[in-house]
């Protein structure tokens, strides 16, 4: 398992960014922006995290980073208080998760698609989990298992 990043929501992005980049002194590494479901990711690292950032380019997902998670409607995130996530890549998705299971661990966003599924710590943050690589192909029970809680 290779620790990736920590989402975090934001209200404000350009305030946000005034904080993370010109104050705290992060550098944006890469941003997304999804017309389609309103929102915008902006990836930011450490100034002394680049060159390890750099190199994970080149053997799968960038890390570590910062996420921050801007949507552009309106939303009350309730217990969330903000927090978003962590995030860590797998080498088999199906595996880890059926490990977790195994030890009481509920499975709130199952990996039907064979790439990504969350789970949630004892004290509610939610953990995500990225498959290593190119997604698996689906397979049962994860294909047709429902989404259980919060995530």
């Amino acid at each position: 398992m290779r620790y990736l990043h920590t989402m975090l929501r934001v209200r404000d992005l350009d305030a946000a960014l005034d904080f993370y980049v010109a104050k705290l002194g992060l550098v944006e590494s890469f941003r997304r922006v999804d017309e389609k479901n309103r929102y915008t990711l902006v990836f930011l690292a450490a100034n002394e995290d680049l060159p390890l950032v750099e190199q994970s380019h080149g053997h799968g997902r960038p890390a570590p980073l910062v996420e921050l998670t801007y949507n552009w409607d309106t939303e009350d995130y309730g217990e969330a208080r903000y927090f978003g996530h962590l995030a860590y890549e797998v080498d088999d998705i199906y595996v880890t998760c059926a490990k977790l299971m195994a030890a009481g661990v509920t499975i709130n966003r199952p990996p039907r698609d064979g790439q990504m599924a969350f789970i949630r710590s004892p004290d509610l943050h939610s953990v995500e989990l990225l498959q290593k690589g190119t997604a698996l192909a689906p397979q049962e029970p994860w294909s047709s298992m429902k989404n259980t809680g919060h995530w």
